[in-house]
C-alpha cells in the first residue's frame, strides 16, 4: 500500500458530509481527501481503478487512523470522475459481530455516485457459501472467502461536490404551501408514469415522465400539493426475489442513500450507469423533475428507508456498513447477531453519533443538492429506538432532536410510518411536535364503517376530527394526523371495494404474505364482476370513501391510482411486482371518479370547515358565535348515548362552523355520513342549504348546487356534505374557483 501523510481537510465547512470523498487543493496540489469511519477496524485502505477515459489496475492507498474511528489520507492527483472502494481489516469473530475481510471491495457508505451492475450484490456475502440464494450454514460458522470479488462489484465515484449544491440551488424554489392545505400523493416514479400515454415512449417509467406536462397537468388537476414518492434512493433486490426471478419493486433495501435510484432514469434507459457522465446524467434528470413540479407549485417529499440496509441478516451480503463494522453500525443483538425490528434481517443503531450524523448527512443532501421539501420515514419507531434504553422508543431521540434544530432540516415535511414489528412498536401518535404521522386507525375505522365491519358512530367520529385520542397529547395539531384508506403497501382502493381476501399468488409465497386482516368487501362477487348492481355498489363505496378521506380533519393522502380505479387484481403485496400489476392502467382509467376525487380536493381548499387546523371543542369558538362543532342523529337531535356508540343505527351528522385562519365563520358546514341503504328521513337544521356532495350520486356542485330544506332523503350508502351561509337565512354565496 503507498501512504500519504494525513492533511487537514480541504474543504470549508458545510460543503457537504464530512465523511466519504472530498476533491480539494492541499500545499499546491490538487487531489482528493478520503475519510471512513471503521472504529474496529485494524487497517482501511481506498482502492482506486482511475476515471471513465483513464481506467487503471487497482491501486491501493492506506488510509490512516484520525481519531474516533475515522481514517484519512490526501490523494493528490485525484480529483472528479475517479472511481474507487474501500477494503476494510479486521477481526473475523462472528459470535462477537466482527466481520471484517479484507478480500471484499466495500462501497462507501457516503458515496455520492455509483456506477457499475448492480443486479446481484445480494449475493456478495463476505463469507463461503456454496449457494448464496439458497444458504444452509449456520451463523456463528461462518467463515470469511478469501476470493477478491473486486471485478464484480459497483464502483463509487468521486464528484465535484460544490458543482452538485450549484445544481441544486438552481431548482426552482419549493412552493409555498400552507400546512392546512396539504394534499398528499403517494406514488411511485415508474408505477405511475410506465403506462401514461401522454408521455414519449422512451421517458416512460423515469424521472423524465415525472416531469412531462401530461403527468403534471393530472397531479394539479387533482389538487395535489404534495408528491411523496416512493424510495428514489438506489437499491437493490434481495436474494429471495432473485431466486424467484422477481425484483424489489417499491425499492425498500438501500443501497446508496445519497444517489437517486438509476432504473427510474430515461438518460440511462433504465440500467445502472456504466460511467460517471452517466451517472451525472441521472442526477441532473432527477433534479429537473423536482424542478418541474416546483414549478408546477407541488413539493416532493421521499419516502426514505434508515432503519435498515440492503445488507440483510447474517446471510446477506457484505457491501458496505457490514463490511467497515457491523457491531458499529447495526443496533446489535447478543450472539453477533444484529436486531431486526424491520422484518428485513438488520436495524441501523440510529443513536450512534456517526451513523446519526450519515442519516442527517443524507437528508441534508437531498434538500441541498435535489431541493426535496420533506421526507416520509420509512418503520420509523425504528429511528427512534435508543441504545442507551435497551432499544426502546425515545420520543426525544437524538435523531428526532437533530432534525428539529438543524438549519437545512427544520423546515422540511417529516413524516411518521410510526410502527416497526419489535417490541412496543406501534407508536402513532407518539413523535414529537412538528411530525406528521401515518394513522392507520383512520385507515381501519374508515373501512370498517363503509364496508360493513364493526364500528361504531363515534369511533367514526373521532377519526374525522383527526384521531384526538392518539394525537391531542401535547401540542399536537390535528394536521400531525396523515389520513388515508390504501397506500403502496395493501389493497388499492378499487381492490379493496372488490376482494374480500388477498391474492398474492403472483408473488411466489403460496398466498402467506400480506395482511389477511384488510377490512375490505367485494358486493357479493369475489374480484372482477360484469354485474351493474355489483359496479354501482363498488362505486357507491369508492366515492364515500374518498369523499370521508377529503372531508376529513387532518392531512390527507391519496394512493396514486385510485382516482382512476388502478387493481392490482386483488394483490396487497405487490412489492415484488415490476410489471402491469402495479403499472398504472392509463387505457382503463376511471375518468370520471377523477373528476370527482378533484371535486373533492377543491371542496376542501373551498371550505376552512373541512381543514380547520385547530381542535374541535363542541364550544364557540368567540362569544355569540355557534359551536365549532354538533353531532346530531337523523332526527336533527344529538345521539344518545346508546345511539352514539351502537354500530346497528349509523348514519351520523355533524354541523361545522369555523372561520378561514381564525376569522369569524362565514357559513356552516353539514355532513353526512350514511353507510346503509334508505329510504332513511334525515331532518336538516333549519333554513336552506346547499347540497354541494352527493357521493351516492357521484355529484359535486362547485358552481350551481340544488337546495334542501327541512328533510333530506338519503338512499344509497354516500357522504353529502351541504352548506349554509351565517349572513341572513340564504345559502352560502358560491366563492370563485381557487
Amino acid at each position: 500500500m503507498t501512504h500519504h501523510t494525513v492533511l487537514p481537510d480541504p474543504m470549508p465547512p458545510h460543503a457537504g458530509p464530512a465523511f466519504g470523498a472530498h476533491p480539494g487543493r492541499l500545499a499546491g496540489q490538487d487531489g482528493t481527501v478520503f475519510s471512513v469511519w471503521a472504529p474496529h477496524a485494524s487497517g482501511l485502505a481506498v482502492c482506486l481503478f482511475g476515471t471513465d477515459a483513464h481506467p487503471t489496475g487497482e491501486r491501493r492507498v492506506a488510509l490512516a487512523p484520525d481519531g474516533d474511528g475515522a481514517w484519512r489520507a490526501f490523494v493528490p492527483g485525484v480529483g472528479p470522475g475517479e472511481r474507487y472502494g474501500l477494503r476494510a481489516d479486521g477481526p473475523w469473530q462472528p459470535e462477537a459481530g466482527h466481520r471484517f475481510n479484507p478480500a471484499r471491495l466495500l462501497l462507501d457508505p457516503w458515496a455520492l455516485a455509483l456506477t457499475g451492475d448492480t443486479t446481484r450484490l445480494a449475493l456478495e456475502t463476505g463469507h463461503r457459501c456454496a449457494d448464496p440464494l439458497t444458504p444452509s450454514c449456520a451463523w456463528q460458522a461462518h467463515q470469511p472467502d478469501p476470493n477478491d470479488n473486486a471485478a464484480r462489484m459497483p464502483r463509487c465515484v468521486v464528484i465535484d461536490v460544490a458543482a452538485e449544491l450549484a445544481a441544486g440551488r438552481a431548482i426552482a424554489p419549493a412552493p409555498p404551501v400552507p400546512a392546512g392545505r396539504v394534499l398528499v400523493y403517494e406514488a411511485h416514479v415508474k408505477a405511475l408514469t410506465r403506462q401514461h400515454p401522454g408521455v414519449p415512449e422512451h421517458q416512460r417509467g423515469t424521472y423524465a415522465a415525472l416531469a412531462h406536462p401530461a403527468v403534471i397537468d393530472h397531479l394539479q388537476r387533482l389538487g395535489v400539493t404534495t408528491v411523496c414518492l416512493l424510495p428514489v434512493h438506489q437499491h437493490i433486490s434481495e436474494r429471495h426475489l432473485l431466486a424467484r426471478g422477481l425484483v424489489n419493486h417499491w425499492g425498500y433495501n438501500t443501497l446508496n442513500a445519497f444517489a437517486p435510484e438509476p432504473s427510474y432514469a430515461a438518460a440511462t434507459g433504465g440500467h445502472d450507469p456504466a460511467t460517471a457522465a452517466q451517472a451525472a446524467a441521472v442526477r441532473a434528470e432527477c433534479r429537473q423533475a423536482v424542478d418541474a413540479l416546483h414549478r408546477a407549485g407541488i413539493e416532493v417529499v421521499l419516502d426514505v428507508v434508515f432503519n435498515h440496509t440492503c445488507e440483510s441478516d447474517l446471510d446477506g451480503p457484505t457491501l458496505s456498513w457490514r463490511g467497515l463494522g457491523q457491531t458499529d453500525w447495526y443496533a446489535m443483538a447478543p450472539g453477533g447477531v444484529p436486531h431486526n425490528f424491520t422484518g428485513t434481517g438488520n436495524s441501523l443503531a440510529s443513536s450512534r453519533p456517526r451513523v446519526l450524523q450519515w442519516v442527517l448527512d443524507s437528508l441534508r443532501w437531498w434538500v441541498q443538492a435535489y431541493g426535496v421539501d420533506g421526507f416520509r420515514f420509512d418503520l420509523a419507531t425504528t429511528l427512534a429506538r435508543d441504545g442507551v434504553l435497551d432499544h426502546g422508543f425515545n420520543p426525544h431521540h437524538p435523531l428526532l432532536s437533530a432534525m428539529a434544530q438543524d438549519p437545512s432540516l427544520r423546515h422540511v415535511r417529516l413524516i411518521a410510518e410510526p410502527w416497526d414489528i419489535g417490541p412496543g412498536g406501534h407508536r402513532t401518535g407518539g413523535f414529537p411536535p412538528g411530525w406528521l404521522e401515518w394513522n392507520d386507525a383512520f385507515r381501519d375505522q374508515v373501512r370498517a364503517f363503509w364496508l360493513g365491519h364493526p364500528g361504531s358512530r363515534s369511533e367514526l367520529a373521532t377519526r374525522q376530527c383527526a384521531s384526538a385520542d392518539r394525537f391531542a397529547a401535547g401540542p399536537r395539531s390535528p394536521l400531525a394526523s396523515v389520513n388515508f384508506l390504501t397506500a403502496h403497501d395493501g389493497f388499492t382502493l378499487a381492490d379493496l371495494t372488490a376482494y374480500a381476501h388477498k391474492h398474492n399468488h403472483a408473488n411466489g409465497e403460496d398466498n402467506r404474505d400480506g395482511h389477511s386482516h384488510n377490512l375490505s368487501a367485494n358486493a357479493g362477487v369475489e374480484g372482477p364482476s360484469d354485474d351493474p348492481h355489483v359496479q354501482a355498489r363498488r362505486g357507491q363505496w369508492r366515492r364515500a370513501l374518498l369523499a370521508t378521506l377529503l372531508c376529513a380533519q387532518g392531512t390527507p393522502q391519496l394512493l396514486a391510482g385510485d382516482e382512476i380505479g388502478h387493481s392490482q387484481q386483488g394483490n396487497n403485496n405487490a412489492y415484488c411486482q415490476d410489471n402491469p400489476l402495479t403499472w398504472l392502467d392509463w387505457a382503463r382509467a376511471d375518468t370520471e371518479l377523477a373528476v370527482f376525487t378533484g371535486g373533492l380536493a377543491a371542496l376542501r381548499r373551498r371550505h376552512p370547515g373541512l381543514r380547520h387546523t385547530q381542535r374541535f371543542t363542541g364550544r364557540p369558538p368567540a362569544p355569540g358565535q355557534p359551536p365549532d362543532i354538533v353531532w346530531h342523529d337523523v332526527d336533527g337531535q344529538p345521539p344518545s348515548s346508546a345511539a352514539w356508540n351502537s354500530t346497528e343505527h349509523r348514519t351520523l351528522t355533524a354541523v361545522i362552523c369555523v372561520g378561514e385562519h381564525g376569522e369569524a365563520p362565514t357559513e356552516r358546514l353539514l355532513l353526512v355520513w350514511h353507510p346503509g341503504d334508505g329510504p332513511v328521513s334525515l331532518t336538516l337544521p333549519s333554513g336552506p342549504w346547499q347540497h354541494v356532495l352527493d357521493s351516492a350520486a357521484a355529484r359535486v356542485s362547485l358552481d350551481e348546487a340544488p337546495l334542501a330544506e327541512g328533510q333530506l332523503i338519503l338512499h344509497a350508502p354516500g357522504l353529502h356534505l351541504l352548506v349554509q351561509g351565517l349572513h341572513g337565512s340564504g345559502p352560502a354565496p358560491t366563492p370563485p374557483a381557487p
